[in-house]
């Protein structure tokens, strides 16, 4: 047992803008990783006032006249974080030693088969100077949760200065990245939402993402994929530039929170057996790669292979399925993310959203196109930026004043950037779809509206949750709480402590004792073939790249079935469930195959 050893095999996924915004303050002292999102500079610098009022630390606002303030406000944040962090660890550490019912709740966080947990049991059974010991215990051998962040690679708009665009560096992702590289902290960045060349480049800016004389990284890299190959492709490519990827996060494709990048049909468990079977390959092409960008740059090379972590995330739910994961599949931890919605210790999110989230069944969780990047996006029904959204729509109002502009990805003809959920495209578009009014059907003209009006101000209502749960003013239009659940949150109904929560994901209890609820490899099965059939369906008329995609959808769909078909007989988990599951496997099969993707025949006049 080492003082690097994680103390968890659990770890919390960036969710939205603000649920983890400040969820390491709420939890790293306990050794719990997590991630936060540091896209948002106007969200991260209100709640750098916020926790500077909270810890009395002190405080100065970076307006948006100071010279590069978005990656200052950045830093800024992260660098309190940290401070908080280690200061609530040396008091968490004295009272561990002072309070033994602390002790004691701390322990029932921890795995049963937790290395920390057994040494703290030995000591209290030893039951000789206590107080010395546990100090000494927790010194070696205790550490803060790491205080990772989170960049959506395609989040990187240009910006300007007197009308006039400032270089590259100053994109919204390019001074994510700064803000984060110039902080204190020793942890790492998740890129997620795709590779970015011109993003990945920048990292050989900032000397912490390469190796000290040691082979040490101070800041690391971790890629968010969906696939064996992407991966390969996307850590040769930093490789080349004698940067190292620590992790690869590898996140179900539709049974997740936020955006759903669907994979062609590939199922999470050949997914992570791929990535069992080649690690080795991972490491070996960068390893090789690095050594010789690093030789050209002049800089230590390793005289070995760095650590390379697997972890995986999306609609884990039980304790079951956390421990096939890890030792099935070899892999370094589980991301949890939804079901931690409804720990008020771990989350920042209101108390109404929180309700509707415990609340909400099945058929409330939804694969919506709310999203202006016009990428599936899982929501649940009710929210309060659904019904805000309504009432504009219905006095005429529609779309939003898109006060932040982070997602005004699309371009005017005369090439400004501006945001699909804005009103003024919203209006734009409109007025042209009116013009077009007497040429179309009624339905058709009312599904082409609803297509324009659907999207969320994500920019503001993923961010307004925090706000409202720590009482911090809202200005501006009113946009409600956008909120981004995985659909796995059905099965858990209510409010939950964070002991309640941790001790469901290590066994100890079982928050879905009364629960029936489908298996996550059975599940995520399920959603794919919902998707097939939803894309099928609403092209009638499909071209031939189209029906081309399908096949390849449903032979890797097929492959997956299959592979499940051999797996579930030779392995030591899910005991009664395995009959039911190879059922629901089988009746998929059929269904799949069923499934006629075949271009309609011309009709003779």
């Amino acid at each position: 047992m080492t003082a690097t050893n994680p103390q968890h095999s659990f770890h919390i996924p960036v969710m939205g803008l603000a649920f983890t915004i400040d969820t390491p303050i709420r939890v790293a002292h306990y050794g719990i990783s997590s991630v936060i999102s540091i896209t948002d500079d106007e969200l991260i610098e209100k709640m750098s006032h916020f926790y500077s009022e909270k810890f009395q630390l002190p405080y100065q606002h970076i307006t948006q006249k100071v010279a590069d303030f978005r990656a200052k406000r950045i830093t800024h944040y992260l660098n309190l974080v940290d401070r908080v962090v280690r200061d609530k660890f040396e008091k968490f550490k004295i009272e561990l030693a002072e309070d033994s019912e602390a002790l004691q709740r701390f322990m029932a966080l921890l795995a049963n088969n937790s290395p920390i947990k057994k040494g703290l049991q030995q000591i209290l059974e030893d039951g000789q100077n206590l107080k010395e010991k546990i100090s000494q215990f927790a010194d070696a051998f205790l550490h803060p949760g790491d205080i990772d962040v989170n960049i959506m690679t395609k989040v990187d708009k240009e910006n300007f200065h007197n009308h006039k665009p400032l270089p590259i560096e100053y994109n919204d992702a390019h001074a994510s990245l700064r803000g984060f590289a110039n902080s204190n902290l020793t942890s790492s960045v998740v890129l997620s939402a795709g590779m970015n060349p011109r993003l990945y480049s920048y990292f050989e800016n900032f000397s912490d993402f390469f190796p000290d004389a040691q082979g040490l990284l101070k800041k690391k890299i971790i890629l968010k994929v969906s696939d064996f190959r992407s991966a390969m492709i996307q850590g040769n490519f930093l490789a080349k530039k004698g940067l190292w990827v620590s992790e690869y996060r590898i996140e179900s494709g539709l049974n997740c929170g936020g955006h759903a990048f669907a994979t062609d049909g590939f199922l999470l468990g050949p997914i992570l057996q791929e990535f069992r079977d080649k690690k080795q390959d991972l490491i070996a092409s960068a390893h090789e790669l690095m050594c010789k960008a690093l030789t050209q740059k002049g800089l230590p090379v390793p005289e070995s292979p760095m650590l390379l972590k697997i972890t995986a995330q999306g609609g884990i739910g039980t304790a079951e399925e956390h421990e096939f994961l890890l030792n099935q599949y070899a892999l370094d931890s589980i991301g949890w993310g939804s079901p931690f919605l409804l720990v008020p210790e771990a989350t920042a999110v209101d108390g109404q959203t929180r309700e509707l989230l415990a609340n909400a069944k099945t058929d409330d969780f939804y694969l919506s196109h709310i999203s202006p990047l016009g990428v599936p996006f899982n929501t649940v029904k009710g929210t309060s930026n659904e019904l805000v959204k309504q009432r504009r729509i219905a006095a005429e109002k529609a779309g939003s004043s898109c006060p932040k502009k982070f997602l005004a990805l699309n371009k005017t003809a005369d090439g400004k950037a501006i945001c699909t959920a804005s009103a003024k495209y919203q209006k734009a578009q409109l007025e042209e779809l009116e013009a077009e009014k007497p040429k179309l059907s009624a339905q058709h003209y009312q599904t082409l509206q609803q297509q324009i009006t659907e999207k969320s101000c994500l920019c503001v209502g993923l961010a307004n949750a925090a706000y409202l749960e720590n009482e911090i003013p809202i200005h501006g239009q009113e946009q409600g709480v956008v909120i981004c659940p995985g659909p796995n949150l059905a099965y858990f109904d209510r409010e939950l402590s964070l002991a309640e929560m941790v001790g469901h994901i290590y066994g100890n209890i079982d928050l879905l004792a009364t629960t029936k609820r489908p298996n996550v490899l059975v599940n995520e099965l399920k959603m794919y073939v919902d998707y097939l059939q939803n894309e099928v369906a609403n092209n009638p008329e499909p071209t031939d790249m189209q029906i081309k995609k399908w096949q390849t959808f449903i032979k890797n769909l097929l492959a997956g079935i299959g592979y499940y078909q051999e797996l579930l007989p030779t392995i030591g988990y899910f005991g009664s469930d395995k009959d039911a599951m190879l059922q629901k496997l089988q009746e998929y099969r059929n269904l799949i195959e069923s499934i006629e993707i075949s271009k309609p025949e011309p009709i003779c006049v």
